[in-house]
């Protein structure tokens, strides 16, 4: 699936919703030259490729958080069960049941989706094998994420193809990190991706801990999901579980903590105090009927907060518009209709999602200099008119992830008035419907 050589690009006529410190909103065009934006709300440019972006908004593209690629496929596969439940009898069994191809057509369709949705940058978890497969979707593809290798040293119940060696889980973590790390001009990073506190030995969260510092590279875990879960941890350490992490090593301005749903005043004081990023996923949240978390008092609080999809298989969708919605709309039902107001949820699905990443210097807002992360949403359809004079709103409320029309990462136009450039959509349907079909038969479980 490849992308345009890098050319010129003119965003010419639209909204520009900068995302800078001071939320700026101009009505302009946008200049990208070798892959950074270059002028801002000027007139009189031109480029080699020009994109007319009358009637629509232009932002930077939406960062996700906590994805996981390799679930793609599962779509529909796990539906109505609790967190335990679902891991055990469904997603457990279909990972392992994962082969090179069906991890590549997972990666493949999971990507287009992103990108159809807005998306330009996400942080992955992947399953135990052929995590080299997204890597190499990831850099074909033109897409920016930051994917780790699922890490499983313990567990009940774990399908033989899951379980590791705790040796071996970091030797292949590793030699992933050395191969991929930075590679892509940096549009492509390694994290390390321990599952949960319940699927790692305390000695392998304490080694990731330590070598996630030395090497300069982000942690991704779950956390705190669902209440069986935290009692679990709780029983077998005799620590709460974000307190458990701290033990060992993982929290810090490095570590993405997925979810965190259940947390007591300890834990949201050492998230405080670390600096520790949370990844909210309220739709997955919701359907697997772990709870709310509490977003509101994490941001009073001052911790990083951003947003994530989580997996096709929990979700089902990787909508950062329903993800958006569903976050203030939760809130406000919690702490009344002022919590979390439009503005600030475009922000922590935008630069907020950079920051925690690491990347705001790099993406997450439209500044001179900044890599070319664009996303082009139409605003002409019914169901965004009359339009609020508060466009964040706009977007938040009412628009919808086929509303997006335009996207550029980095520089490149990855998908233009719809259409992804570079990549037959019908041919990754179809290949993901045929590897669909036969993990489910490997894995045996019945459509």
């Amino acid at each position: 699936m490849p992308v345009l050589l890098m050319e010129s690009i003119l965003i010419k006529g639209g909204t520009l919703l900068t995302m800078d410190a001071d939320d700026a909103a101009h009505d302009g065009d946008l200049l990208i030259e070798d892959g950074r934006i270059a002028r801002i709300a000027e007139s009189g440019m031109t480029a080699d490729v020009v994109i007319d972006a009358t009637d629509c908004a232009v932002l930077p593209g939406f960062v996700q958080t906590h994805i996981h690629l390799c679930q793609t496929l599962f779509r529909g596969a796990a539906d109505d069960l609790s967190l335990l439940d679902w891991l055990k009898k469904r997603v457990w069994p279909m990972e392992a049941a994962h082969t090179a191809e069906s991890v590549r057509a997972s990666a493949q369709l999971g990507v287009a989706e992103l990108i159809q949705g807005g998306t330009t940058c996400a942080l992955t978890m992947e399953t135990v094998s052929h995590t080299e497969e997204v890597f190499k979707v990831v850099e074909e593809t033109g897409f920016r994420a930051t994917v780790g290798k699922c890490m499983m040293d313990r567990g009940d119940e774990v399908p033989a193809g899951l379980q590791e060696q705790t040796d071996e889980s970091m030797a292949a973590s590793l030699e992933l990190l050395e191969r991929w790390h930075g590679s892509a001009n940096g549009r492509i990073r390694y994290c390390f991706a321990p599952r949960f506190a319940l699927s790692c030995t305390s000695e392998l969260l304490a080694r990731v801990g330590q070598l996630a510092r030395q090497r300069g590279v982000m942690v991704h875990t779950h956390a705190s999901e669902n209440r069986n879960e935290c009692e679990l941890v709780e029983r077998d350490s005799g620590l709460r579980n974000v307190a458990y992490l701290d033990s060992l090593g993982l929290t810090g301005s490095h570590v993405m903590l997925a979810h965190c749903v259940h947390l007591d005043e300890q834990e949201l004081e050492i998230l405080s105090n670390t600096h520790t990023n949370v990844a909210h996923c309220p739709s997955s949240n919701l359907k697997l009927g772990s709870g709310i978390a509490p977003v509101a008092d994490m941001l009073n609080r001052g911790i990083s907060v951003s947003l994530g999809a989580d997996g096709a298989a929990c979700n089902n969708r990787l909508d950062m518009f329903t993800e958006m919605r569903t976050m203030a709309l939760l809130q406000k039902v919690l702490h009344g209709p002022e919590a979390i107001p439009a503005g600030r949820a475009l922000r922590i699905a935008t630069i907020d999602g950079a920051r925690a990443l690491g990347l705001e210097n790099e993406i997450g807002s439209l500044e001179l200099g900044k890599r070319a992360d664009v996303t082009v949403v139409a605003l002409n359809d019914a169901h965004l008119i009359p339009r609020s004079r508060h466009l964040a709103s706009t977007l938040v409320y009412s628009a919808q992830s086929n509303d997006v029309r335009d996207v550029v990462i980095d520089g490149a136009v990855v998908m233009r008035e719809r259409k992804l450039v570079g990549a037959d959509e019908e041919s990754i349907v179809v290949d993901a419907m045929r590897q669909r079909k036969e993990l489910m038969m490997r894995a045996g479980i019945e459509e």
